[in-house]
């Protein structure tokens, strides 16, 4: 078993990520940004909740997201909160008045330090097109939040990966985190 204080080796220290061994125990870990994202949820004034799609190196596959993006990557001192408005605008070509995080988590425990932040966003306004900067290639949707989860369903039916954090986002915008419901 590892514990806290023994000694970090780093295996492996790439451009994005590193490698570290603690003890027994190997996890990857961000290069730079501070090892936070902020996963957005986003519902249009006409009721849509928005999600993302893109081809994913890892998988091999695309995916259906919701839109997402590192803290910290742009600029070291941005807040959680600016940097959702400034992903969710730089991948869908929305942007929004406010934004709330609502709960922040660690994303695979067992094998990343990475954490995540669910951002609930609101007052959007469409400013764009969107489709992430250069080096992505993003299709925005726009769902009717009532057919979402269907929708969901019917995208995995067709061979799409589904983020699973998905599912959980969905709930946050249907419910407080003390399980109520929203009206």
């Amino acid at each position: 078993m590892s514990s806290k204080t023994e000694p970090v080796e780093v295996m492996y220290d790439g451009k994005y990520l590193r490698m570290i061994r603690r003890g027994t125990w190997e996890y990857t870990e961000r290069a730079h940004a501070g090892g936070l994202a902020a996963i957005i949820l986003a519902v249009t004034p006409q009721d849509n909740i928005v999600f993302v799609e893109q081809f994913r190196v890892p998988l091999q596959a695309n995916t259906i997201e919701m839109p997402a993006g590192l803290v910290g990557d742009i600029h070291a001192d941005e807040s959680i909160e600016l940097s959702a408005v400034r992903e969710l605008e730089e991948e869908t070509g929305w942007t929004a008045e406010h934004a709330e995080v609502l709960l922040i988590g660690p994303v695979s425990s067992g094998s990343s330090s990475e954490r995540v932040a669910f951002v609930r966003v609101t007052g959007l306004t469409k400013v764009g097109q969107g489709g992430g900067d250069g080096d992505e290639d993003i299709t925005v949707h726009e769902v009717p939040r009532a057919k979402a989860a269907a929708w969901l369903v019917q995208k995995l039916g067709e061979g799409y990966q589904l983020d699973a954090k998905l599912w959980a986002g969905l709930w946050m915008i249907e419910h407080h985190l003390d399980g109520t419901p929203r009206v």
